[in-house]
């Protein structure tokens, strides 16, 4: 069977209460596996009512969860495949708060993302938006990205939904890249040795103070974009890292026109050997991966922190 995926708006914690618990006991009642991924104070607040039904749902606070989209994807995936032959009933709640607009689009994407990775999975997913405090075009997001509306008693279906690969490519349209800041150190990729690139990638980012795991996860991606980048792409071809307030930027660019399918590197493949494997790769390691092509090359920024 499909994936039931809806949303619903609310204003404040007993609308929020009267919609979730009847969702989440359904799925008890149902002999299916009841999912919740809350944020605070709604986290606090449900498990208090459904505390005798603690031992039947999986408590997680969104704050833990919603770490990383594309890891996120693959948390989902593994809780669905944990759960079979039952039913995940999910009731799933982003966080919104505290991202850069070009983070708030990749999390938007995700929700997206949900409708394509999970469409045969038979879950239903209820994500809950706080229409008191998020922004108006996080709310927009909600409808776009979501097949069904509802208010916990009626499921309209929702007109302004768009696919995964539709609005992905409206992502890729709305977030163009600022430009390179002049201090922006450069080294181009000359040969199909990436060790320079490795050493001059690893250099920085330990400069840049960050942890031994993130500067092996970033120059192991930077490794994979730039062998992609040989393999695929046309000369010139470089690298550039700079700072950016507590992050560090690595692109990695070449002079070929790609265009990928809105969803290459986002959906979690079955093994190393399908397509789009690298790119799905290089999203888990960093913090935001973000890929842009034109007339002028195709370029992909790998953002890193802590």
């Amino acid at each position: 069977m499909a994936l039931e995926h809806r949303a619903f708006l609310y204003g404040g914690t007993e609308e929020f209460l009267a919609v979730a618990v009847p969702f989440l006991r359904a799925g008890m009642e149902a002999g299916q596996a009841a999912v919740a991924v809350v944020r605070q104070p709604n986290f606090d607040a449900l498990r208090d009512v459904l505390a005798p039904y603690a031992e039947q749902i999986d408590f997680f606070d969104s704050a833990e969860f919603y770490l990383h989209p594309v890891r996120t994807l693959k948390l989902y995936q593994e809780l669905v495949n944990e759960k079979r032959p039952r039913r995940v009933y999910a009731l799933a709640e982003p966080v919104w708060e505290g991202h850069q607009p070009r983070e708030t689009l990749e999390w938007a994407r995700y929700e997206s993302l949900i409708n394509e990775v999970f469409k045969d999975s038979d879950a239903r997913a209820l994500c809950p938006y706080d229409r008191r405090s998020l922004d108006p075009a996080i709310l927009d997001f909600a409808q776009r990205t979501h097949p069904v509306l509802t208010d916990g008693r009626i499921d309209l279906e929702n007109p302004r939904y768009v696919t995964p690969p539709v609005f992905g490519a409206g992502c890729d349209v709305v977030r163009r890249f600022d430009r390179r800041p002049p201090d922006a150190e450069y080294l181009a990729i000359d040969g199909e040795d990436l060790h320079r690139l490795r050493l001059f990638v690893s250099e920085r980012a330990i400069a840049h103070g960050l942890s031994d795991q993130t500067v092996q996860n970033l120059v192991t991606a930077a490794n994979e974009v730039a062998a992609n980048a040989l393999q695929h792409g046309i000369p010139p071809m470089g690298v550039w890292v700079w700072r950016d307030g507590p992050e560090l930027v690595c692109e990695i660019g070449d002079h070929g026109y790609w265009r990928p399918h809105p969803l290459t590197g986002f959906i979690p493949p079955e093994s190393a050997l399908v397509r789009g494997f690298g790119l799905w790769t290089v999203r888990l390691l960093v913090d935001l991966m973000e890929l842009r092509a034109g007339w002028d090359g195709t370029f992909v920024r790998l953002h890193v922190s802590g």
